[in-house]
This record gives structure tokens, sequence and C-alpha cells, in this order.
């Protein structure tokens, strides 16, 4: 790859003509036009926090370098921002009056609030530019490289960079379009940040069923995205069809394979309301995130739910006074080694030999409570289960 050290492009030169899409969160053109600033293969633009883009002002403001930037020359003879996007749309959006910074007094500025000396520092601010050019693979190859400092990449954004194309455009407009009003909807369901790539990498996980990079190789150049926006669209409706509840705990489930494994199955959707609710405030129930595969299960994994023991404190006051009543009346401290009639029947167990049971399963409705515990020799409670 051919590199060209450029130190004659200000700041005034790159956002001559800037142009910035809110709702996408993307710079897109500057140096009058003849600079994309965001082409697929980068991330949306994410310093728009009222911290990292006021740095960058401040930095130039304070006579700070910002450090190297990198162009790539097309072969019409335009440049692509290769490494420096954050930067130059932090620049252009301040000079064009999107966000403000305080003064040495302390009050929020706006450019055209500068003063004109401070104004021209910022526009006669000259930039260090790397002009490159080469091959698609040497240019992705070098964009990854670069991305390893600083902000790092998310998966989702280098799998973008690597198959940008007509796919990955049609997919970040909808699964990367903070304006699709969806978005709020899908936000309950999915973990993550919608303009980091989050839910578009959920979507194609699910499409492929964990196979992503090949599923992106293999239509990097359909011009839609019909199959994967119809998958995605079934699991979401599943998943409302199933649960009328909206609840905290349903966010970054692993819905893509609950769907393939439950969504065939009938479900009364009251029933499951109801069971939702009964769950979620049972004192019982440690892990509440599996509560939902619980019930689409037929509620026959407790495992699911980590129920919550028997403490120490109960169990070996409940010991005591089975083995109080136990040698009182010659028998095993097991009630069930004691209905036996081999050698057991009479064996008087360590509190370290038996375990804690629930005499009625807590899956039919017995709590965790004292009245509700007996102790077990360990091979009885193995054998009981969820008897």
């Amino acid at each position: 790859m051919k590199t060209t050290l450029r130190t004659d492009l200000t700041v005034r030169d790159i956002c001559d003509g800037f142009v910035y899409n809110e709702l996408e969160a993307k710079g897109l053109f500057g140096l009058g036009g003849k600079l994309t600033i965001q082409p697929e293969y980068q991330r949306n633009y994410i310093y728009a926090d009222g911290k990292r883009d006021v740095a960058v002002i401040d930095s130039i403001l304070k006579g700070y370098p910002l450090g190297l930037i990198y162009f790539v020359k097309t072969e019409d003879g335009r440049f692509e921002v290769l490494d420096g996007q954050q930067r130059i749309t932090s620049l252009g959006r301040y000079v064009t009056n999107k966000f403000a910074v305080q003064d040495d007094e302390g009050m929020e500025q706006l450019f055209m609030g500068l003063a004109s000396d401070l104004q021209a520092k910022i526009l006669d601010t000259q930039l260090l530019i790397y002009e490159c050019e080469g091959t698609e693979s040497e240019i992705k190859e070098w964009f990854k490289t670069i991305n390893i400092a600083g902000v790092p990449l998310m998966p989702q954004e280098l799998l973008n960079a690597v198959y940008s194309g007509p796919f990955v455009t049609a997919a970040k407009a909808e699964f990367s379009n903070s304006n699709n009003a969806n978005a709020q909807i899908w936000a309950h369901y999915l973990s993550g940040e919608l303009k980091r790539q989050d839910y578009l990498e959920t979507a194609l996980d699910w499409v492929s069923h964990g196979n992503i990079s090949g599923y992106m190789s293999a239509h990097r150049q359909d011009t839609n995205i019909n199959e994967l926006k119809t998958y995605f669209t079934s699991v979401m409706d599943w998943i409302r069809s199933v649960f009328v509840d909206v609840e905290p705990q349903m966010k970054g489930l692993e819905w893509g394979r609950l769907y393939e494994t439950y969504h065939n199955k009938a479900y009364n959707q009251q029933e499951v309301h109801t069971l939702v609710q009964q769950l979620l405030t049972d004192d019982c129930v440690d892990n509440r995130r599996g509560v939902f595969e619980y019930i689409l299960g037929g509620c026959s994994d407790p495992k699911l739910l980590n129920i919550r023991v028997f403490d120490d404190r109960t169990k070996k006051k409940v010991y005591n006074m089975q083995t109080a009543d136990a040698k009182a009346s010659g028998i095993s401290n097991c009630p069930l080694c004691a209905l036996e009639s081999n050698n057991n029947r009479t064996r008087i167990w360590k509190l370290t030999e038996m375990d804690a049971d629930h005499v009625t399963a807590w899956s039919r409705g017995g709590a965790t409570t004292e009245d509700n515990c007996q102790m077990l020799c360990k091979t009885h409670n193995r054998a009981k289960g969820n008897k």
C-alpha cells in the first residue's frame, strides 16, 4: 500500500461542505464534497457524548496535536476516511454548531459564539493526513490494524468492514438506524447499543445460527435483506405472542436459540402471564432470568431457576430434631431409610452425610422454609429428585 503524508489540509478544508446525518449518527461528506467521512466499513459516530467530542475541540484550542488521520484515495480521485472519522465528525459538528464547549469562564459556547480569533485558530489548524492507495484487501487489513488502539472496534464493526457492500448498507439502514421506530421495542429484548452494531449482530446471529461471518460472506452482494429481516421479525413476533409481559429480565436472553427450540409449541398467553408474575415474585427463585425458558420448557427444569436452598441454620436445626426423634424411636434419622428393611433402617447419619430436601417439592408449591424441610441421606435425596 502506498502512503503519502500531507500537511496542506486544514480544519477549514476538511469541514468545507460538511454534512452530518443526526438520525444515523453519520458524518457523511467534507472537503467540498470530495471526502466521504463514513464509508460502509466505518462504524457509526460514537463521540457525541459531551466528553470525547468536546475533548477534540479543546485539544485544538490548546494547541495539542490531534494525531494522524488516514485517507484512502479512490479510483475516481475522491477520498474516504480510513482512520479519524470520529475526530473529523466532531470537528464538522462543532463548526456547524451542533454542540457547545465551555470557555475559560465556564460558559457554553457554540462555534458561532466564539471570538473571531478562536474561530480562526480552529479553522486554520493544519492536520497530519496520510493519503493511502491500495487494493481493497490491503485497505481493510490496514483498517483493522490501526483500530487496535483507541476505542476498539466491536466484532460486528470489523465484520461490516470486511464484508462491506450492498448487503451491509441495507442491513445497517435497518438495524443501526436510530430513526427506526421498532428500535424502542427491540431494546426491551436485545442487549448492547444500536449504533455499535449490537442489534445488527444479534439479527445476523439468529438467522445464521451463529455463523455470522459465513452468512455475511455469502450474502455480501445481495441488494436486499429480506431473509435477515423476516427471520428477525419472526423471532420478535413470537416473543411478544407468548409473553404479554415486558420484564427487565428479558433483555439480552438467547431469544434466537429459544425460538428455534420452542416456537412450534402452543402456549396460553394468560397462563404464561400468571406464571411469569408468580415466579418473578417468588423469593425462592434466585435466577429470575431463567423464568422464561423454564416456562417455555413446560416448567420441567427447576435448575433454570436456581431455587434458593435451605440455609445452614435451618439444616442443623431440622437435623437435630430428626436425630433426637429417631434415637428415641430406635430408627434411622433419614425418614426414607427408616422405612427399609436393611441395616440402614436404624442408622444414624452424620449431618455431613445428609442433604436438605423439600418435603413438598418447590415445583409443586412447597416453600423453602423450616416446616417444609427434611434431612435425607445423600443417596435417598439424589434418588428422590423432584418427586
